[in-house]
C-alpha cells in the first residue's frame, strides 16, 4: 500500500511539473515570434560587404597571403568550438560557412564570433540568419580576438582552396 502511494505521488508530481513547463514553452514561443516579426520588419541599410557588424572589431588588416600557421590554428579552434553547429559545406544548425569571406566583411565575421548576442539583437544580417536558422541562437564561446582572427584566417584559406 505504501509503495502504491509513493508511486502515485511521484506520478502526480511529474504531471504537475510537466504542465508548468508547457506554459513556460508557450511564453518562449511568443517571444520568439515577436523576434521574428521585428527581424522581418528590419531592412538592411548597408550591403553585406559594407556592414562591419556590432562589436569590438572596427578594422581588420588582411595580408594578401594566407597565414598557414594561423589558419591551421583556426581550423582546430573551429573543430573544437564551432563544428557542433556549423559545417563548411552545408547548412547544419547554423548557416553554411563556405564562401563566408566573399559574403561578409572580416570585421563582421569576427564580431559575429566575439559578440553574437548583440549582433543578433542589432545587426540586420544576423537577425535574418537567426530566422533562417530556425531561431537557433549562436552561443558565445568566449574566444579572444586572436582566436577569432585565426578562425577568420581558416575561413579565408577554405574559401581560397574551394
Amino acid at each position: 500500500m505504501k509503495l502504491t502511494f509513493k508511486i502515485l505521488s511521484v506520478f502526480l508530481i511529474l504531471l504537475a511539473t510537466s504542465c508548468g513547463e508547457k506554459e513556460e514553452k508557450e511564453q518562449t514561443t511568443l517571444t520568439d515570434t515577436e523576434t521574428v516579426e521585428k527581424a522581418k520588419s528590419t531592412k538592411a541599410e548597408v550591403s553585406d560587404l559594407e556592414n562591419k557588424g556590432i562589436g569590438p572589431i572596427k578594422s581588420v588588416q588582411l595580408d594578401a597571403e594566407i597565414d598557414g600557421a594561423m589558419a591551421t590554428r583556426g581550423a582546430e579552434l573551429f573543430k573544437n568550438m564551432c563544428s557542433a553547429c556549423h559545417k563548411m559545406d552545408k547548412k547544419f544548425i547554423g548557416p553554411e560557412l563556405a564562401g563566408v569571406t566573399e559574403r561578409r566583411t572580416p570585421e563582421w565575421i569576427m564580431n559575429m564570433i566575439l559578440n553574437p548576442e548583440n549582433m543578433i539583437k542589432e545587426d540586420p544580417i544576423a537577425k535574418k540568419l537567426l530566422i533562417e536558422s530556425n531561431m537557433a541562437v549562436m552561443a558565445n564561446q568566449g574566444l579572444s580576438e586572436e582566436e577569432a582572427r585565426a578562425i577568420l584566417e581558416y575561413f579565408r584559406q577554405f574559401d581560397q582552396e574551394n
